[in-house]
């Protein structure tokens, strides 16, 4: 992505979401969305113009799931 990307998840009944992105080596570099969410499907536009190219992961937790994707950030 350059330098910026949209994450699209749902949740099926209302409950707490995390979504974060790390870096490489583990340390999280955004907190994108940490509240309790009514069920539904959300799109979320991640702004990554300060960080640096390489590669990021970001992680989605609600409930008991879990969902770890790569991204590789381009300038």
């Amino acid at each position: 992505f350059n330098p910026s990307t949209t994450i699209n998840y749902s949740i099926p009944k209302r409950g707490f979401v995390q979504l974060k992105v790390y870096d490489i080596l583990g340390n999280v570099v955004a907190t994108l969305v940490n509240k309790e969410e009514p069920r539904g499907n959300y799109s979320i536009n991640y702004d990554a113009s300060k960080l640096t190219s390489g590669v990021y992961f970001y992680s989605l937790l609600s409930g008991n799931f879990s969902k770890t994707k790569k991204l590789v950030l381009l300038k």
